[in-house]
Formats: C-alpha cells, structure tokens, sequence
C-alpha cells in the first residue's frame, strides 16, 4: 500500500437561473432596500439604461452560482460579499469580501470565473473556481 500526497486540482462549477419577473417584482415591493442589500454600487452603477432589470437578474444568478461553488453550509455570507465585477473588456468577474472570501480561502477555491447571460424573461450565470487541496489516496 503506497500512500501519495500532493496537490490535486478539480473544478467547482455553479449554475443559476432566474426570471427578470421575480427581480422586478422585489425591486418593486423594496425599492432601494432590496437593491442596497443584493447589490454593491459597482453593480448599480454598470446596471444601468433599458436592460437594467436583466443586467441585476443577472448579476443575481451569478451571486447564487457562486454560492453553490462556496457551498456555504451553515455561515452567513451576505449577498453583498460578491460582487460582479464589469470588466473593461466587456465580460464579468468575480471579486469575494468578507465572509465570501473567507469561505474560499477555507476550501482553497482559486480563479473563480463568470458567464452571464440575459434575456427579456430570463437571466443565467454559470461560474467556475479552481479547488487546490492537499489529499491522501491509498492504492493497493
């Protein structure tokens, strides 16, 4: 039996979607509330013009994709902790905070990569990280 120890990289992935509707709705019912405690104003400020309501629905998936690669079990991670950040090339990424950050570092996810998409009726974000971790595999 030969035990090997070394660093093993595999993939997180997370995906979500959402529909414009329910977005609108709680922007809505909260206003300014509901925009203050999802989004940071980064993210208001790039959400703007006539698809603003996609561009949040969007940004929302996101933050709910990275959420199921953090898999945050029972702590707290504020919505505002991940923020989608517009890049000057066009695309998205992600920047972690707080309790986001934490998390990640706590299960070595690295690279945390972002694609949005958005319709009218739907908006879908899928994001993908990097785990690094140290592991054990016994082989016969």
């Amino acid at each position: 039996m030969t035990v090997r120890r070394g660093n093993v990289a595999t993939p997180r992935i997370g995906c979500d979607v959402v529909t414009v509707a329910d977005v609108a709705r709680s922007i809505d019912l909260f206003g300014d509330r509901y925009l203050r405690r999802i989004f940071t104003p980064h993210e208001l400020s790039v959400c703007t013009g006539a698809a603003r309501t996609q561009r949040l629905a969007a940004r929302f998936a996101a933050k709910e994709a990275v959420m199921k690669v953090l898999r945050p079990r029972d702590e707290a991670i504020p919505w505002r902790s991940i923020e989608i950040r517009r890049e000057p090339w066009g695309g998205c990424s992600v920047q972690l905070d707080g309790n986001a950050a934490a998390r990640a570092s706590d299960e070595q996810l690295t690279d945390f990569q972002v694609s949005l998409s958005h319709e009218p009726e739907y908006a879908l974000a899928t994001v993908a990280a990097t785990r690094t971790a140290v592991t054990e595999r016994e082989q016969a």
